[in-house]
C-alpha cells in the first residue's frame, strides 16, 4: 500500500487513547441508581461508544416507554446526574492515555497523517479531558489543529445535528470534511466498542479495527464484523507500520 493512501486515523477516546478502568460504567451505573433507573451492567456495556444521552433514553423507554409522561424528565434527570458524576471524575481523578498512544501520535505526525478524536462524550466533558492531557493545544474555536498540533481534530456527538453519536457514520465524515478530505478510503478508524466498529463501516473507512484493552474484551469484539483487533496501540503501530511500507 501506497504511503499516501493513509491520511487519516480516526480514534475513540475513552478506553482506546485515554484509560479507562471501568469508570465510565461506574459513572452510569451510579446516575441510574441515584435516578433509580433499572440498568443492566452487561447491557450498559453493550451501549459504551454511544452518545451518552441515548443510553438513557434507550434504558428509560425500556423502562417506562417512550411515550410516558415522565420520560423525557426522567432522562434529563439521569443524564444530569451521569454529567455531574462524569466532570467531576475527569476533573479529579488521574487521566493517563492508553499504552502506546503518544509514541502512535508522534509516529503519525512523522508520516504526515492526521489524527482525529471522535468519543460518545459530550463536548463540555471532552475539552475537560482534552485539557488535562494537554491535547487541545493549538486547536482552534472548532477543535480543529494543524500539522504543527498533537491531533487535528476532535469531535464530538455535540457537534452532530441531533447529537448522533455512534454507530452513525457522523462524527468521521465531519472529521474528514474539517480536514478537506473526500475519500473514506483514505481513513482508519479505531475504537474498543463494537459502535466504534460499526461506524467506521458505515462512513466506509479503508479499515475499521478495535482495541481490546478498553469496555470490551477480544471475545465480545470478534463477535462484530473488524478487520483486526488489537492488545493495544503499540500492536495496532506495527500494523500501520505494514500498511504503509
Amino acid at each position: 500500500m501506497a504511503n499516501d493512501q493513509i491520511q487519516l486515523i480516526v480514534f475513540d477516546m475513552a478506553g482506546t487513547t485515554v484509560q479507562d478502568n471501568n469508570e465510565v460504567h461506574q459513572c452510569f451505573m451510579q446516575a441510574a441508581d441515584r435516578t433509580k433507573l433499572t440498568a443492566d451492567p452487561a447491557k450498559v456495556t453493550h451501549m459504551m461508544g454511544w452518545s451518552k444521552k441515548l443510553v438513557f433514553q434507550t434504558l428509560w423507554a425500556e423502562q417506562l416507554g417512550s411515550d410516558h409522561a415522565e420520560y423525557a424528565a426522567k432522562v434529563e434527570e439521569s443524564f444530569t446526574q451521569f454529567k455531574q458524576i462524569l466532570e467531576n471524575h475527569y476533573r479529579t481523578q488521574p487521566v493517563q492515555p492508553t499504552e502506546g498512544c503518544l509514541d502512535l501520535f508522534a509516529w503519525l505526525r512523522s508520516r504526515h497523517i492526521k489524527i482525529a478524536l471522535t468519543t460518545g462524550f459530550y463536548r463540555e466533558v471532552t475539552n475537560i479531558i482534552l485539557d488535562r492531557l494537554g491535547w487541545n493545544q493549538g486547536l482552534n474555536s472548532d477543535y480543529i489543529g494543524s500539522e504543527h498540533t498533537l491531533i487535528q481534530a476532535s469531535i464530538t456527538p455535540s457537534e452532530i445535528y441531533n447529537n448522533e453519536g455512534r454507530p452513525a457514520p457522523f462524527m468521521i465524515q465531519k472529521a474528514m470534511y474539517r480536514l478537506g478530505l473526500t475519500d473514506s478510503k483514505v481513513v482508519i478508524n479505531i475504537g474498543d466498542t463494537p459502535s466504534d466498529l460499526e461506524s467506521g463501516f458505515n462512513a466506509n473507512c479503508l479499515l475499521s479495527y478495535g482495541v481490546t484493552h478498553g469496555t470490551h474484551t477480544k471475545a465480545q469484539l470478534e463477535q462484530y464484523p473488524n478487520d483486526g483487533l488489537f492488545e493495544n496501540l503499540h500492536k495496532f503501530r506495527e500494523r500501520l507500520v505494514d500498511l504503509t511500507t
